[in-house]
């Protein structure tokens, strides 16, 4: 009895101590596999912060590049607007420069027009001069055109005796039918202009050959006004005498051509004038 007994309780130690140990195991198991998951989590965790830092640095160097974006934007901004402030003030020159480079054309064109009206002008006078003058032979007188202004010049032996101002017949006619040309051009300037050979005078009448030479442009000029009816507002007599030769005056032939009476006309340019000051 005493040996199934002992028996008994042996077996129910070895079955207690069986249980135990499994148990323990279980437990320390369950202990190393904690540690274990404790462990992953902390480097999970160092892991985290060490995501967390560099999203913070990230972050951080987002934050300044935008903040150095932002400055660059405005810059930008105020460069564009300066630059348009800029554009707006050369739009406005070119705008000043383009109306006064058109004043300037048109003033051009019409000063342009002016002078081809006076031209125009011109080429009418010296053909109603030509042809008023058409019975004079080319000894007598001359007409001719230069820088815009139509000569008559009408020789001594037409218009006077020799050392006289008085002027003949002959000389009258041919005044006569140049009057009938002027008094249809009231907008003419006309220069009556007296000119000598080199041959010294020196009469009652006449100190030199100034002398001589005013008093025949001067004579010319009051048979225009006064016998055709020239308006004397238009017209101005002067002497040369013998400073303007047209010829040699060493040569009888020259001296005569020198010895000349030129009527000058030219259409009036006060238009021109008023434009260009």
């Amino acid at each position: 009895m005493r040996k199934v007994l002992f028996i008994a309780v042996s077996a129910l130690l070895m079955c207690t101590s069986c249980v135990t140990k499994k148990k323990y195991l279980e437990a320390e198991n369950g202990r190393l596999e904690a540690i274990g998951r404790g462990n992953a989590l902390q480097e999970q965790l160092v892991d985290c912060r060490d995501t967390g830092d560099k999203l913070n640095e990230r972050l951080a160097a987002l934050q300044r590049d935008t903040t150095r974006m932002g400055s660059n934007i405005r810059n930008y901004q105020t460069m564009l607007s300066s630059n348009m402030t800029q554009q707006e003030k050369l739009n406005s020159l070119l705008s000043q420069k383009m109306e006064e480079l058109n004043e300037r054309e048109r003033t051009i064109n019409e000063l342009q027009d002016m002078i081809n009206a006076q031209n125009e002008k011109v080429r009418n006078l010296l053909n109603s001069v030509k042809d008023a003058l058409l019975g004079f032979s080319s000894d007598e007188l001359t007409v001719t055109e230069k820088d815009g202004k139509v000569y008559v010049a009408m020789s001594d032996k037409l218009l006077f005796e020799s050392g006289s101002a008085r002027v003949d017949k002959r000389g009258k006619e041919a005044l006569a039918k140049l009057a009938e040309v002027l008094n249809k051009q009231s907008d003419i300037d006309v220069y009556i202009e007296g000119h000598t050979d080199s041959k010294p005078i020196n009469t009652a009448q006449f100190k030199d050959n100034w002398d001589l030479s005013v008093i025949r442009a001067t004579s010319v000029v009051r048979i225009l006004t006064k016998d055709y009816g020239v308006n004397p507002l238009q017209i101005q007599p002067s002497g040369r005498g013998e400073y303007m030769p047209v010829a040699d005056n060493e040569s009888a032939e020259g001296r005569s051509k020198n010895r000349r009476t030129e009527i000058i006309m030219a259409p009036k340019l006060d238009k021109l004038y008023q434009m260009l000051q």
